[in-house]
């Protein structure tokens, strides 16, 4: 164990987190998401920097984040915007492209994924050399709050389907809150042909695929502050069908 020490060391020092925020119509939220991450890495010590992907809000978004910009400054946080919405899995793509860390941390910019957990993913991955360390909500002492009933019915319904018709080796399929080794998102983007909810599942499933290894951290996830929830009719019947195509081809 002591042979691994010296190197572990060097790579702390050499790390670097981005995290990637893709945002629609979130003005209200952002600034505290940003506060939230600034404090989080600067208490822990990690180097990082924000990659906000905004997609032509409509509500001014862009506009909010290029005043947080001028806070702290265009090294910690790098607007990348897009003329509309273009979906996630191009926004994650869109957002490496301007990532200078070697990890990938994707998150969502409501408030409902708190970076206080993000000093508890770093030492996850560091622990087991995981390629990547997925937020559960289903495990240890995870949870849910804010949520009625049917959202939470529909959330464990769609991750026991899940679980049974893909066996995907983690817990929480449906979570969008994770860090990734970098080379090891551009090659999972690259290969998924999801869009919208189901995009986060097929990640997990085409990584245990390729024999990626991955680590997962309960963390409490709070339904979104202010905006409104984008989960929907149509976003439940194209998840479904999502999930039976993923399990008919993988």
């Amino acid at each position: 164990m002591a042979s691994r020490k010296t190197p572990q060391t060097n790579r702390d020092q050499a790390d670097k987190y981005s995290v990637l925020l893709p945002t629609y119509n979130e003005r209200d939220n952002l600034p505290l998401i940003v506060w939230l991450l600034v404090k989080s890495f600067r208490e822990s010590g990690f180097n990082y920097e924000i990659i906000v992907i905004d997609d032509g809000s409509p509500d001014g978004t862009l506009e909010v984040a290029k005043q947080l910009q001028k806070i702290y400054g265009e090294d910690k946080m790098l607007l990348r915007p897009r003329a509309k919405k273009l979906g996630l899995g191009t926004a994650y793509i869109h957002g490496m492209k301007h990532a200078s860390g070697n990890f990938i941390i994707i998150m969502d910019a409501d408030l409902s994924h708190h970076p206080k957990f993000i000093p508890e993913f770093i030492e996850k991955q560091k622990e087991g050399n995981y390629d990547l360390v997925s937020g559960t909500r289903y495990q240890g002492n995870g949870g849910v709050y804010g949520w009625d009933l049917r959202r939470k019915l529909i959330s464990r319904g769609a991750n026991f389907l899940s679980q049974v018709l893909l066996r995907p080796g983690a817990s929480d399929l449906t979570g969008s809150f994770r860090l990734y080794k970098k080379h090891v998102l551009e090659g999972l983007v690259e290969r998924c042909v999801s869009k919208g909810y189901v995009f986060q599942m097929e990640m997990i499933v085409r990584a245990r695929q390729l024999n990626y290894t991955i680590g997962e951290v309960p963390i409490s996830f709070v339904d979104r502050v202010y905006g409104e929830s984008k989960l929907g009719g149509n976003e439940i019947v194209s998840f479904v069908k999502g999930l039976l195509t993923l399990f008919a081809t993988t």
